[in-house]
C-alpha cells in the first residue's frame, strides 16, 4: 500500500484560521482566499482525513471531537513551516551560522573575552562555539581550533599560540620536596599531564639533556583547567603552554621553576576544510582570530 500524502498547506492553513474564527467569511480575509474557496479547502480536507472536521448550522461552524483532535497538530505543523521558513530567510541575508569547534581552555582563557569586540563590529555574523545543531541534526564544524601540528592535507590551517611551554608547579610542592635546583629534579615528581599532549614530555627531556628519565608517577587529565588546578593544588608539576597560566604566574599561585621549558612541535591551530567554500563572515573571523592570536602570544611573552 502507497503511503498517504500528507494534506495541502493551504487546506490546513484555511483549517486553523475557521476553527479559531468560527467562519468562512471572516477566515476569507485572512488566508487571502474567497470564501467558496476556503469551504471548499475544508471540505478538501474533511475527505483527505475521512472526517467531518466542523459541525454545519445556521449559527456557524463548531469543531467537531475529531476537529478538536487534529487542530493543535495542525497549528504545530504550520508553526513548524513559518520556523523554517524563517530560517531560510535568515540563510539567505546573513548567511548559516559558524560552527566552531574549541579546545575548552581556548575559549576559558581566550576567546570568551575578547568575543564581544568581535561581536559588536560584526552583528551580521553568527558564531556558533559547538558543531551541536539539534537533538536530531549534526554538523561538521567551520572551524577548529586544537592543539596539533601540521600539515593536514585537507585543512588550510593557521598558527595561532601554544608553543611556549613551560614547566609549572605551586610553591608548595617545591617547599615539601626540597626545592628544585637542577632539570633533572622533575624525575623527583608527579607528572600531570594532558590526554592529548603525551609528547610534552619527550620533548621536555629532549630540549633539557634528559633523554630517557622518567617521572616518578605521572597521572593524566583531560582538561587544562583540571591540571591547573591540580597543579596548584600541589599533586604534582605539569607541562603546559605559558599562555594558559599567565594569571597564575602573576599571582604566583604557580612557579616556572629556574624559569625552564620548551618550544613545542604541537601548538594551538585554526584549521578550515579546503572544500568549504569562501563566505564573507567566515573569511572576516579568521582574521579577527588571527589578529587577536597574535597579540595574545605577544602579550604573554612580555608578562
Amino acid at each position: 500500500m502507497a503511503p498517504r500524502l500528507p494534506p495541502s498547506s493551504t487546506s490546513v492553513r484555511a483549517f486553523v484560521t475557521v476553527a479559531r474564527l468560527g467562519s468562512t467569511a471572516r477566515a476569507a480575509g485572512v488566508v487571502n482566499l474567497t470564501q467558496s474557496a476556503v469551504s471548499k479547502q475544508i471540505l478538501s480536507l474533511e475527505h483527505h482525513l475521512g472526517i467531518p472536521l466542523f459541525e454545519r448550522s445556521p449559527a456557524g461552524l463548531k469543531l467537531t471531537e475529531a476537529g478538536a483532535i487534529y487542530l493543535p497538530y495542525a497549528e504545530a505543523a504550520l508553526e513548524q513551516m513559518e520556523r523554517g521558513a524563517m530560517r531560510l530567510a535568515e540563510r539567505s541575508t546573513l548567511g548559516r551560522p559558524i560552527r566552531l569547534h574549541m579546545v575548552a581552555i581556548a575559549g576559558e582563557r581566550w576567546l570568551i573575552e575578547r568575543f564581544p569586540a568581535f561581536a559588536e563590529t560584526h552583528p551580521g555574523v553568527d558564531v556558533q562555539f559547538t558543531n551541536y545543531v539539534s537533538e536530531s541534526e549534526t554538523e561538521e564544524p567551520d572551524l577548529e581550533i586544537s592543539h596539533g601540528a601540521p600539515p593536514w592535507p585537507d585543512k588550510e590551517a593557521h598558527y595561532l599560540f601554544g608553543r611556549d611551554v613551560a614547566l609549572l608547579a605551586a610553591p608548595v610542592l617545591l617547599e615539601r620536596m626540597g626545592g628544585f635546583r637542577r632539570a633533572a629534579d622533575i624525575q623527583k615528581m608527579t607528572l600531570l599531564q594532558h590526554f592529548q599532549m603525551p609528547t610534552f614530555w619527550a620533548e621536555f627531556t629532549e630540549a633539557h639533556g634528559l633523554r630517557g628519565a622518567v617521572p616518578a608517577h605521572t597521572v593524566r587529565y583531560g582538561y587544562y583547567s583540571v591540571i591547573i588546578r591540580a597543579a596548584i593544588a600541589g599533586l604534582g608539576v605539569a607541562l603546559a603552554p605559558r599562555c594558559y597560566v599567565a594569571e597564575e604566574l602573576a599571582s604566583g599561585a604557580l612557579v616556572n621553576p629556574l624559569d625552564i621549558g620548551f618550544t613545542s612541535v604541537t601548538g594551538l591551530w585554526l584549521t578550515r576544510r579546503l572544500d568549504r567554500p569562501a563566505r564573507p563572515g567566515l573569511d572576516a573571523f579568521i582574521d579577527w582570530l588571527k589578529v587577536e592570536a597574535a597579540a595574545f602570544e605577544a602579550a604573554t611573552r612580555a608578562a
